[in-house]
């Protein structure tokens, strides 16, 4: 699926460390705005305990976990909708991304140079201010397109008369509630819209109209109480827009990432007072924020997890596998991994009358397990 999470944020708030941290991919770090042009991209996998758990009860030659693809977009300032800093190159890279992952600054330290209005200048942590400059940028931007979109709209209604202005209406009612928002420096995602109103703007891939959840950068101080004041600060404006918080430390993940024992690394972790790394939360909450969801295939040479958008029904999820599964669907046997783990084994499943058989038009849920029956 080319379905991908942008990273971004204004320069030094962490997001090439994260993203490095990420992807152990070697996305430039150095303390100077810019040192990211080129957008980095790198494909994660996506850590899910249930796919643990199937392993472990077929015991697989192999296992393959589902993916999330980063991009790692350079630094915004103020201006970038008029071009500063790069602004049209960085701004066509979040253009492309399917959801955002917005980094936010939230720790101090003199050494690193923090920016915001000026790439000369540093300018003191506020987490509002850096979050309000970063989406009015992006407002601006939305605003130039509609603006643009509006002039050929009109054209067309004085041109074309009422039945022009019929087929503009949701268009029209849905700028209308979006255009006060983007003024004031809010997104578009916020806009109360009808299905009609979400269709008729779609063409626009508005960038505030992207889903977006923010992420916390804080020191190694904040670690195990998962919070700071900036933090709270970060927690209450995304609460207004109802945006998911990732709170994790840059420099802890960095270090983290570098630990390849699994017992070392859970150390670590437990030291930090960690259950898990904040990575995977990141990754996760990517993950669903673009609307995917994950099935699962079992058996001794491989347990697998399957990337599908919420609302797939069997014939599209066997189509992930391969095309000529989906061609020539005919069923699904299926159970969930919840069933899985209260009966131990597929033998006891079917015992207990839980193993189903589902067809062409059954909703594949997350969790569910598939053998495909089809037939070319």
């Amino acid at each position: 699926m080319a379905l991908s999470c942008g990273i971004v944020g204004l320069p030094n708030v962490g997001k090439s460390t994260i993203f490095t941290a990420l992807t152990a991919a070697p996305a430039a770090a150095e303390n100077f705005p810019f040192c990211t042009i080129d957008p980095n991209i790198g494909i994660v996998d996506l850590p899910d305990e249930r796919l643990d758990f199937i392993s472990s009860v077929f015991q697989p030659k192999k296992k393959t976990p589902a993916s999330v693809k980063f991009v790692d977009i350079a630094g915004l300032i103020k201006g970038a909708a008029n071009g500063e800093g790069l602004g049209n190159q960085f701004l066509a890279n979040i253009r492309e991304v399917t959801c955002i992952a917005h980094v936010v600054r939230c720790f101090d330290n003199p050494d690193i140079m923090h920016v915001r209005d000026n790439a000369n200048e540093s300018a003191p942590i506020d987490p509002e201010s850096d979050i309000l400059t970063i989406n009015m940028e992006l407002a601006l931007a939305d605003l130039d397109t509609i603006r643009k979109r509006q002039e050929k709209v009109t054209k067309a209604c004085r041109a074309l008369g009422k039945e022009e202005e019929k087929k503009y209406a949701a268009w029209n009612s849905a700028v209308a509630k979006i255009k006060p928002l983007l003024e004031d420096g809010k997104c578009a995602r916020m806009a109360d819209l009808s299905d009609d109103e979400k269709n008729a703007v779609q063409d626009m891939f508005l960038l505030t109209m992207k889903p977006a959840f923010y992420v916390c950068n804080v020191d190694e101080d904040a670690i195990s109480a998962g919070t700071n004041a900036y933090v709270d600060v970060v927690r209450k404006y995304a609460a207004e827009e109802h945006s998911d918080v990732v709170v994790l430390c840059g420099k802890f993940e960095s270090d983290l990432s570098e630990i390849t024992d699994e017992a070392d690394r859970k150390e670590f972790m437990e030291a930090a007072g960690l259950k898990e790394s904040g990575l995977n939360v990141l990754a996760r909450t990517a993950y669903a924020l673009m609307g995917l969801r994950t099935f699962f295939t079992g058996g001794s040479d491989e347990c697998r997890a399957w990337t599908i958008h919420a609302g797939d029904t069997a014939p599209k999820a066997a189509g992930t596998i391969h095309t000529d599964f989906e061609k020539g669907f005919i069923k699904a046997e299926a159970y969930s991994i919840d069933d899985l783990r209260k009966y131990g084994s597929e033998a006891k499943i079917k015992e207990a009358g839980r193993y189903r058989l589902e067809g062409r038009d059954y909703v594949v849920q997350d969790g569910d397990v598939l053998f495909f029956k089809f037939n070319v």
